[in-house]
């Protein structure tokens, strides 16, 4: 019995190297971040006017790239369940919310979460 792709956890695939990351995250972030030391050093009207303009790119890309998510998690899913697995792979979730959590603090399993469901529906 042959065992189906997609019902077998992956490790994360992302087989890119440190300096590629560097190169995505640099395309990512055009300027270098200030961070005010103070109340002495506050961010100028017109960072706070370049800062609120990159988080609108930012959340354009971010929606675009969940949205391609979800169509793909969507087309792994029906082709699952149309050869007879499950609706989820369960230690594929949890290695996902580990990621994150890993990635982004307590709020990851949240957004890993939301992700998810957005991939695979509500369970239950």
């Amino acid at each position: 019995m042959s065992e189906n792709p997609a019902d077998t956890p992956a490790a994360h695939t992302d087989n890119t190297d440190d300096a590629e990351h560097s190169q995505q995250a640099a395309a990512v972030s055009p300027f270098e971040v200030r961070t005010p030391t103070g109340t002495d050093d506050p961010l100028s009207s017109a960072e706070i006017e370049q800062y609120r303009k990159e988080i609108n790119r930012l959340d354009g890309l971010i929606i675009d790239a969940i949205q391609r998510r979800t169509a793909i998690s969507k087309a792994v899913g029906k082709t699952r369940l149309g050869s007879g697995g499950t609706r989820l792979v369960h230690g594929r979730e949890v290695q996902i919310i580990n990621e994150f959590r890993d990635a982004l603090g307590p709020e990851g399993p949240a957004i890993a979460s939301a992700l998810l469901r957005m991939g695979r529906g509500r369970l239950g």
